[in-house]
């Protein structure tokens, strides 16, 4: 152990309570700088004494829920372990504070939106607070009142300031032992330089490039959206049975969910297998109502048993048309805009045919719903519709923060390279996963299987404003057009910049907007291309000059790559593997050595608890409920990458142990101090027993947190700490108070002291306050700083197996008590313990404490194969007093 324990026993409350032990330790731990991380020692230290962990900044908008706790508790269970294993533990905490959901809580919360073309207003005032009105009505999306894009970033940046208040509270009161001193947002000014200067190596080394090209969009939230956010959901549709022309031939016929996207048709497609439409490879067919020739072609992607086996391939309507547009090289016509409305202008490619007046009568500047209205009483008006449509429920891709369907707009975006499109660089990419430990083992196959199936890069820009923007100008030629082949980037020493405020070298603000001047590139990036760099951010990767960037190659030397990422399974496929892909361009390594994968909490109905679904709880009450250790011991019993059900009742179960602690812990300490040695104290083969079994107890759960088990940590020793408090202390107490004699009563308060200390640091990781509390009454120090229990500790010798053999004896004892509804304290006169011989002998040797517990007076033994009581004759107590 670290320190000596304290002789005085005088700090022991005279009636232990949970209440108030939050606002007590934290306070404490906080003035102690119980949890820093000591930089000047980690970097004389080998990097193998050194723990580094990348914390997940988690979304400051609105509230946390109670999968935060979760899973933050399983990360700081690892790092109490490993600081009480000797290391010196780095464990951030930073917050992802930009992108889509800090934009939403903003636009609700003050009744806003941002709009790019309005001028900045100083001293700006949000015309509402809380998302009400003056008279407590909830704001409505179309009351929110326009402004500038400055004045916006700037309520997101206040807001976000108030969030992160309120979730470092709830993180201190948890007991999460992060360095508070070691700290970031997603948005400060290191945040934003880091993510510039990787994004212009990225740039530099052609890891990334701009391209226009068809993107998924979303119409809400009027932004691209990246593959690894898709959420695939089931959406009302109908099936319309509709004619293409042939010359001189039958129609062919396809099913279709869009009639909408006739207009922009662009080859119709089958299976190269399916004989049906073999003779119609090579040749064309004309689109119905609009009279456009598109050729029938063959792609391998074409379903032959889905609707008539052939489809109408337009650009573009789904990924698959994306595939086949690539693929058979086939033209752009592209009809739907960015606000979901298909474009005002007639399609150049219908101007002149039969479908032109259509268009610009009843289809330009519609919405997709009301063009498909338009488009299939057109069809049946001109009896091209074959039967009426059939509902269905079809597959429709979603942003996973949305409510409609996305759709598929051409326009130019930033990509990184990520292996979707080349076989070496994903081969790459999944070896990096294999130089890392997932923990559980299974979850590297969620991982390899996403990057095996990605089918493009990484698209990293967002048409929003709260974000880290893109530092790159355009030149303008003397027409005003932007020159995107030539972009104008800054030196590493100006960022962060903003180039919707900051100039490019060698131009002037005048120039702005202006032929022959430059413009500023209008998008930020996505969120994840910031929190992939979480490991560069938090732990000093050079970048620039100034004090606000926190640079420090050293400690970053020292610490990267990091010990340990966790995070849910959910997003592997986002946190996880685009932080590996930037620590693969960047460095050439993994990020992390370790990744911890949590799992899902789970309503009572087993569905994931989200706050955009609805269904989750914050844990403010739950905590105040409960207390912070039994909603940690809650956290703790569910196991990495394993789904959790909510339960209050498990909660409840853990603030009994917490209480059980600090009540033991008086009884324990109650009996005195012991003079000298304590390992030389104990003697008693019942004391030695107990620590044996203890020994056991330290093994198991050093060898679970070894293993990234928790939970089995907690479970062995919370069962041994049961055993300890129902059996071990009652059978010790007589002879503790003295009752056989001085080195009878030394041995059982050396060994009770020898358990307590071991007990409460085994403890400890799980149950933070409790533990801190009871060291506090007797140890030196916090009990966060002692080392972590070892086997060598105890004095060797004792026999697990005797504490087991005399605790079955003493529930016997109880048994036949309970059954003749007698006290527990009344006297047994005469009994026989049935047992097999090892257990008798077992007995036998701490007869004295059992008869003294069970008030036996006459024992006899016989052997038999199960432990048990009989002939026992009892002499019962009308009044008992209390036990202790």
């Amino acid at each position: 152990m670290t320190d000596a324990p304290d002789t005085t026993t005088s700090r022991i409350p005279e009636r232990p309570t949970l209440d108030g032990l939050e606002e007590k330790w934290m306070q404490v731990w906080a003035d102690q700088g119980t949890y820093a991380f000591d930089r000047e020692r980690a970097l004389t230290l080998p990097r193998e004494q050194i723990f580094a962990i990348d914390t997940p900044p988690p979304t400051a908008s609105g509230s946390l829920h109670v999968g935060h706790v979760f899973s933050y508790t399983h990360t700081d269970c690892m790092a109490r372990y490993k600081r009480m294993q000797g290391l010196e533990v780095f464990y951030p905490i930073g917050w992802d504070d930009n992108g889509l959901p800090t934009e939403r809580r903003v636009q609700n919360y003050y009744g806003v939106r941002g709009d790019a073309s309005l001028p900045y207003e100083a001293g700006f005032t949000p015309p509402f607070e809380e998302g009400v009105d003056a008279k407590g009505k909830a704001i409505k999306a179309a009351d929110q009142r326009p402004i500038s894009r400055r004045n916006f970033i700037e309520l997101c940046d206040v807001l976000t300031v108030k969030d992160e208040v309120t979730f470092e509270s709830l993180f201190r009161r948890l007991g999460f032992s992060l360095d508070w001193n070691i700290s970031y947002r997603t948005i400060d000014a290191r945040s934003r330089a880091v993510a510039q200067q990787a994004f212009l190596h990225n740039l530099e080394r052609g890891e990334a490039y701009q391209s226009e090209a068809p993107g998924l969009w979303d119409v809400t939230f009027q932004t691209a959206v990246a593959q690894a956010e898709l959420e695939a959901r089931d959406y009302p549709g109908a099936y319309h049975r509709v004619a293409f022309h042939r010359d001189g031939g039958e129609p062919v016929h396809i099913e279709t969910t869009r009639p909408e996207l006739i207009p922009s048709v662009v080859a119709l497609i089958a299976h190269p297998d399916d004989e049906r439409y073999q003779p119609l490879f090579g040749t064309t067919v004309t689109s119905p109502l609009f009279g456009v020739e598109v050729p029938v072609l063959a792609h391998r992607a074409a379903e032959m048993d889905k609707g008539a086996g052939i489809a109408m391939c337009c650009t573009f309507g789904d990924l698959t048309d994306v595939i086949w547009w690539r693929e058979l090289q086939l033209p752009i016509r592209s009809l739907i805009t960015r606000n979901g409305r298909l474009q005002a202008e007639t399609p150049e490619w219908l101007v002149g045919g039969p479908g032109e007046a259509l268009y610009a009568e009843q289809l330009a500047t519609k919405t997709t719903f009301s063009a498909r209205e338009a488009v299939v009483a057109a069809l049946r008006e001109s009896g091209d519709l074959d039967g009426e449509p059939q509902k269905t429920q079809r597959k429709a891709n979603f942003y996973e923060k949305g409510d409609k369907p996305l759709e598929i707009v051409t326009s130019r975006q930033w990509y990184i390279r990520n292996g979707g499109r080349d076989a070496e660089l994903r081969a790459s990419l999944v070896a990096r996963g294999g130089e890392i430990d997932f923990h559980p083992s299974f979850m590297r196959s969620r991982y390899t299987n996403w990057v095996d199936g990605l089918n493009g890069d990484w698209l990293i820009s967002r048409q929003r404003f709260f974000g880290v923007p893109f530092p790159v100008w355009y030149p303008l030629d003397a027409d005003g057009e932007a020159d995107y082949d030539h972009p104008i980037t800054p030196p590493v020493s100006a960022l962060p910049v903003d180039p919707q405020a900051d100039v490019p070298e060698g131009y002037t603000e005048e120039q702005r907007g202006v032929p022959g001047g430059f413009v500023a590139d209008p998008d930020v990036m996505d969120t994840w291309a910031t929190s992939s760099l979480s490991p560069q951010i938090a732990a000093g990767w050079p970048v620039g000059e100034g004090e606000s960037l926190r640079n420090d190659p050293e400690l970053f030397e020292a610490v990267f790559p990091m010990d340990l990422r966790p995070q849910a399974h959910d997003i592997i496929r986002t946190w996880l593997f685009a932080t590996v892909v930037r620590a693969h361009y960047e460095h050439g390594s993994v990020p992390w050595t370790n990744a911890a994968i949590s799992g899902w909490i789970l309503d009572p109905d087993r569905k994931k608890m989200s706050k955009s679904k609805g269904n989750a709880e914050t844990p403010e009450d739950v905590v105040k409920a409960n207390g912070a250790d039994a909603v940690r011991y809650w956290a703790a019993s569910g196991r990495l990458g394993t789904d959790a059900a909510y339960d209050t009742g498990q909660m409840k179960v853990g603030r009994r142990l917490a209480i059980k602690v600090l009540n033991a812990s008086k009884f324990a300490l109650s009996f005195g101090d012991v003079d000298g040695e304590l390992s030389a104290a104990v003697t008693n083969p019942l004391d030695l027993a107990m620590l044996a079994a203890l020994g056991d107890v330290v093994d198991k759960a050093t060898a679970g947190f070894e293993a990234w088990d928790y939970t089995r940590s907690l479970e062995a020793t919370e069962t041994f700490f049961w055993t300890f408090c129902d059996d071990y202390l009652e059978l010790v107490k007589d002879r503790a108070y003295g009752g056989q004699g001085a080195e009878g009563a030394a041995s059982a308060r050396a060994a009770l002291r020898l358990a307590l200390e071991t007990l409460l640091r085994l403890l400890a990781p799980f149950l933070p306050y409790a533990t801190e509390e009871v060291w506090s009454w007797f140890g030196q120090g916090s009990v966060h700083r002692q080392s972590w229990p070892t086997r060598d500790e105890l004095p060797s010798g004792g026999d697990a197996g005797l504490l087991a053999s005399v605790g079955a004896a003493l529930a016997g004892v109880r048994k036949v008590k309970s059954e003749a509804k007698v006290g527990m304290r009344a006297e047994v006169r005469t009994m026989t313990l049935v047992a097999p011989a090892s257990s008798v002998a077992h007995v036998q040797a701490a007869e004295a404490d059992l008869r003294a517990t069970g008030r036996i007076s006459e024992l006899a033994y016989a052997e038999g194969e199960a432990v048990e009581v009989r002939d026992a004759e009892l002499v019962p107590v009308e009044k008992a007093p209390a036990q202790a």
